[in-house]
């Protein structure tokens, strides 16, 4: 606190201030990483949800935030798709052997999309045999 107020004392001009100010804070809070927000708060008497390294840093946590769901999206539509194209080869040609199962659970999304559309034409699981064999990649593991 002694620093912040000889800081608002002593430097004239407000941009010089927020400047020293933004350090004193920026240097609290990561010497002091075991403390709350609200502690550092109480320590300086001020409040860091209105300061730069604090919005920098929830804007960094929002935007984690947004890219993990996306990617949980992506996942969560992946599996729908596969559990899809699953449903519609059991009822083109029947109950799946697991072997087969597998492979189909393995495959790469574009792969699953083009399974998707050819298993339409598909008579008999010898045929959805025949394609797997023929268009096959395992998706890369995650």
């Amino acid at each position: 606190r002694t620093i912040l107020s000889r800081a608002q004392q002593e430097v004239k001009t407000s941009g010089e201030q927020q400047a020293i100010i933004e350090l004193i804070i920026t240097i609290m809070v990561y010497q002091f990483t075991q403390m709350t927000r609200q502690e550092v708060e109480a320590m300086l008497g001020l409040t860091l949800q209105e300061t730069r390294v604090y919005q920098d840093a929830k804007e960094e946590g929002r935007e984690e935030g947004r890219e993990e769901g996306r990617e949980e999206g992506r996942e969560e539509g992946f599996a729908k798709e596969r559990a899809l194209v699953m449903r519609q080869l059991q009822r083109k040609v029947g109950e799946l052997p697991e072997a087969i199962a597998l492979k189909v659970e393995a495959l790469a999304i574009e792969t699953l999309e083009d399974l998707g559309e050819a298993l339409l034409d598909f008579e008999e699981l010898s045929a959805l045999e025949t394609w797997l064999s023929q268009k096959a990649e395992p998706r890369s593991p995650e």
